[in-house]
């Protein structure tokens, strides 16, 4: 484990032995404390505490689909590695088909096996075929050049070109892809859910920040509390928060002069 990150266990003991008799949270429970410090886990790991993770999975080669990870949130980037060692991203396409079909019986009427109220679906992502007023509207495609075995698209709609392509089907919790035979393995940046760990790592400068979260939301619906007990505590927490935010995205003199001057080249003198 790195030395600038402590568990969320520590963190939740560290807070259990602070709070005193006479403290508003003295009756939460362990089993409370953890539960809100795995909240406030995962609301910084959307923000400060991002968590970008890379894993290589297979790719299913009947559906030509990629399963996502057990503790995806968003993705990054999606793409295959190639020979030089770097990752050659697939362009987002929204009109990629992941279309299904009603699961019918012998009788040809949709069935609900599990009785949850929706009919069973399968995977149907099959081509239509077009009709003659639609295929006409392939006189307007421009074709006079070529560009890694595919044709050009149609004229004045741009593109950028890309190794293939993907679409995000969350209903069905996959990836679908369009991409080439021979691309057996995918790999996969993109932010990950660090709360689902068995336990989950801080960065050391969150730490106050998650100990301010966990008492805030300890005494915000308690009755027993004063509003301006409540009030501090909530300034207190945000205070932590964008101190966290500020130490964990510090910007030093070196990067500051690298921006500046990474737009000013050089030319040639004569």
């Amino acid at each position: 484990m790195a030395r600038n990150l402590i568990t969320i266990d520590e963190v939740v003991n560290d807070f259990i032995l602070t709070v005193g008799q006479d403290d508003f949270a003295s009756d939460a429970t362990d089993t409370l404390v953890r539960n809100l410090a795995l909240r406030g886990l995962r609301e910084f790991g959307f923000d400060m505490l991002k968590v970008v993770k890379s894993i290589k999975l297979p790719v299913n080669q009947t559906l030509r689909t990629v399963d996502l990870p057990d503790d995806y949130v968003d993705i990054v980037k999606i793409g295959y590695v190639g020979t030089d060692g770097l990752v050659y991203i697939f362009g987002h396409n929204k009109n990629i088909n992941y279309s299904q079909v009603y699961v019918k019986d012998a009788n040809g009427l949709p069935i609900d096996t599990d009785g949850d109220g929706v009919y069973d679906r399968q995977d149907d992502k099959g081509t239509i075929e077009l009709t003659q007023s639609v295929k006409g509207y392939d006189q307007y495609i421009f074709r006079n050049f070529l560009y890694d075995n595919s044709y050009g698209a149609v004229y004045g709609l741009g593109g950028g070109h890309y190794n293939g392509e993907y679409r995000m089907n969350h209903e069905q919790n996959r990836i679908e892809l369009s991409v080439g035979s021979n691309i057996d393995y995918v790999v996969i940046e993109y932010v990950a859910d660090e709360a689902r760990s068995a336990n989950p790592l801080v960065h050391i400068y969150a730490e106050p920040a998650l100990r301010s979260y966990i008492y805030y939301r300890l005494i915000e619906r308690k009755n027993t509390v004063s509003l301006g007990e409540k009030a501090r505590a909530r300034q207190e927490y945000y205070n932590e928060r964008r101190l966290a935010n500020a130490r964990l995205k510090s910007f030093n003199k070196d990067e500051a002069l690298k921006t500046i001057r990474k737009n000013f080249k050089q030319s040639p003198k004569y």
